[in-house]
């Protein structure tokens, strides 16, 4: 098969870039594979994606940059860029905002995955949040009510038209449980999300030398915030706690730019608060494996955690707001972690005591998120995605041959009708 995947991918810092590099990297070893067109956004000036590496064993792996983030014409762009590559099935690797964020884009971009079957390609909709469990106000998408209720109508329109794929996969139970009773949708499956290494060496469970980290990995500024960890710092400290460190560790997110240049001026007095930037794909075992607690400081959730699934490949203990979709992920794939209070940096900080203060503890938990991780990983997700390819690629040949039959079969009708053929008969 040939796969186009519309995506982001590094070196691009647009959402879900880290999934789509260990889907790819996964995908490529398929032998049911041979060719792997990414459409990727476009990168800001000066910056450009490497030249794939061209393997014996390994599909062929080809980028085209052809969409822009708040870009109105995405969907044709990306529509235009399938039918340059003419793949065989088409997968969108997506959430709400992949697109932009501001309305207008983000509808009209949303709007790829049906254009594309129009153009009659296989498609397929990996959708990693749905509207229905996401926090609009946290997320900065929504500043009240009215606004709210305009984004939530208008996401339910966009969600119709995103059924409109051969298939939409979702990576939570409870996200197809809703989908399907909400629009008694049909073609609605569960892709478990995926841990990102296939076999991932066995941690220490030991942190480096050095000041205890406290770290938090993603992109900040609207439902991650980094507030409450800078006060459960504080808080601890004044329990007597020390030798602690914060690491705030990725960038801002693409609808709160700045946020992390602020976050850095407003704590310009704290000397154990520190910020690595963007972390490359290549870093982020080192950042992980330093961290002795990797907290997630959500005030709500959007899909299942990456974050939470990297965590565990390496060993880490971890802290989680008690809400959502953290506890789903738990429930189904034996993750497990301290749990906190949203928004309360007094419950934060008993939670990192609860594991400084255990270090048994702390190992056991690391080990068994570990454990969890190890259980589904991706490149066995990717067998079920195989299967649903051939399977949406096989209906779309047969739907093709029906037309092409019962075009022939008019045909002669057709020509009986012109007034040529009167004459002649």
């Amino acid at each position: 098969m040939h796969v186009a995947i519309v995506t982001t991918y590094p070196p691009g810092k647009g959402t879900l870039n880290e999934y789509a590099y260990h889907f790819v990297r996964a995908l490529r070893t398929k032998e049911e594979i041979n060719r792997i067109s990414l459409l990727v956004d476009v990168l800001p000036d000066g910056a450009s994606y490497p030249s794939p590496s061209q393997e014996m064993g390994l599909a062929e792996l080809d980028i085209t940059p052809c969409w822009q983030f708040n870009d109105p014409r995405n969907a044709w762009r990306i529509v235009q860029a399938v039918r340059q590559v003419q793949p065989d099935v088409v997968l969108f690797n997506i959430q709400f905002a992949s697109f932009g964020d501001k309305k207008v884009p983000v509808t009209l971009g949303l709007m790829a995955p049906w254009l594309v079957k129009v153009a009659d390609y296989p498609s397929m909709v990996l959708l990693h949040n749905i509207m229905e469990t996401v926090d609009l106000r946290n997320a900065g998408y929504a500043s009240n009510a009215a606004i709210e209720w305009v984004m939530r109508t208008a996401g339910a329109i966009t969600t119709r038209m995103l059924l409109n794929a051969d298939l939409v996969a979702l990576t939570i139970p409870k996200y197809v449980e809703i989908i399907r009773a909400k629009y008694r949708a049909k073609n609605v499956l569960l892709a478990p999300h995926g841990s990102f290494e296939d076999n991932p060496p066995m941690p220490t469970f030991e942190p480096p030398p050095g000041p205890r980290q406290i770290m938090a990995f993603g992109k900040f500024g609207t439902y991650k915030r980094i507030e409450i960890m800078v006060e459960a710092l504080r808080i601890l400290e004044a329990r007597g706690y020390t030798n602690l460190e914060v690491v705030i560790a990725g960038s801002d997110s693409p609808n709160a730019k700045g946020y992390l240049e602020e976050m850095r001026a407003r704590y310009a007095d704290a000397p154990n608060l520190r910020f690595t930037g963007y972390v490359a794909e290549e870093d982020v075992p080192r950042i992980f494996q330093s961290a002795t607690v990797t907290v997630f400081p959500y005030t709500s959730t959007t899909g299942s955690s990456g974050v939470l699934h990297q965590a565990g490949s390496y060993g880490c203990a971890v802290a989680l707001p008690n809400i959502g979709d953290f506890a789903e992920v738990i429930t189904e794939e034996g993750y497990v972690g301290e749990f906190f209070e949203p928004n309360d940096p007094e419950s934060l900080a008993d939670a990192i005591a609860a594991l400084l203060d255990d270090d048994e503890r702390r190992k056991a938990m690391g080990l068994r998120n570990y454990r969890a991780s190890c259980g589904l990983p991706i490149a066995d997700v990717l067998d079920w995605y195989l299967l649903h390819f051939g399977a949406i690629i096989e209906q779309h040949n047969r739907r093709r041959a029906r037309q092409q039959l019962n075009s022939e079969r008019t045909q002669p009708i057709q020509d009986l009708a012109t007034p040529a053929s009167r004459t002649q008969v």
